[in-house]
């Protein structure tokens, strides 16, 4: 797979957009300069791998793009709108309506069902019908391969199944935005392959801009660009 470079995208395909972003850890003489000015560009209906060793900001940066936390320094732009200096409730608004989250742990509701947890950031958001709510979310999971299992609690599935139900509960507003952190981690060769082409599929589906974070290289070769992280920066 080729580096990335942003220069010859169109602005209108960009779901999210970041410039020299800097972030600093820690006070004093024990502080740390964790992101040193990175830019990046997401293209909707592409897949992107961040990879480096630990330590080196990959985290840091995708908490920052996903508005869990604010930088030092530099600006985000999600769907052409500057969110460093939005308010926090702009930043949830935002958060909830553009972007969709798979961690390296599932963190389903374990007293829930699939359906349930993957209906809990409709709910949030509070735009559809309890109906229009469990059609879609039964979609979502049909989507993932789960449609048999929709009344399954979260105990009852497996791991590389709640993985697979926290990707359809990524999906659950229609995010132009994918943020996974890793989501592999804890899965088989077999269940790692399942969750990265599901998430491949549903990039070009669904026209979203998918960013992974991961040590795994052979993951990484399987996503359309890979940025190499050193040190808090991008290697060219």
């Amino acid at each position: 797979m080729s580096e990335f470079a942003n220069t010859s995208t169109a602005e209108d395909r960009i779901a999210l957009r970041c410039e020299d972003l800097h972030r600093y850890l820690g006070e004093g003489a024990g502080q740390v300069h964790v992101l040193k000015g990175v830019s990046l560009a997401l293209e909707r209906g592409k897949i992107y791998a961040i990879v480096g060793p630990s330590g080196c900001g990959k985290s840091t940066l995708l908490y920052l793009l996903g508005l869990l936390d604010k930088p030092d320094g530099g600006e985000i732009f999600m769907g052409g709108e500057p969110m460093t200096t939005a308010s926090d409730l702009g930043r949830t608004a935002a958060r909830c309506a553009h972007l969709g989250f798979v961690f390296q742990f599932h963190f389903l509701l374990k007293e829930f069902t699939a359906l349930d947890n993957v209906m809990i950031p409709m709910r949030k958001l509070a735009k559809l019908s309890p109906l229009e709510m469990e059609a879609k979310a039964t979609s979502y999971l049909e989507s993932v391969g789960l449609g048999d299992k929709v009344s399954r609690l979260a105990t009852q599935l497996s791991g590389g199944e709640q993985q697979r139900v926290a990707i359809a509960r990524s999906l659950a507003n229609t995010p132009s935005i994918i943020l996974a952190d890793e989501p592999t981690g804890n899965l088989d060769v077999a269940n790692s392959n399942i969750v990265i082409e599901l998430l491949t599929r549903l990039a070009r589906e669904n026209d979203q801009a998918i960013l992974i974070v991961t040590h795994n290289t052979e993951i990484a070769k399987q996503c359309d660009h890979i940025l190499t992280m050193e040190d808090g920066q991008f290697l060219s």
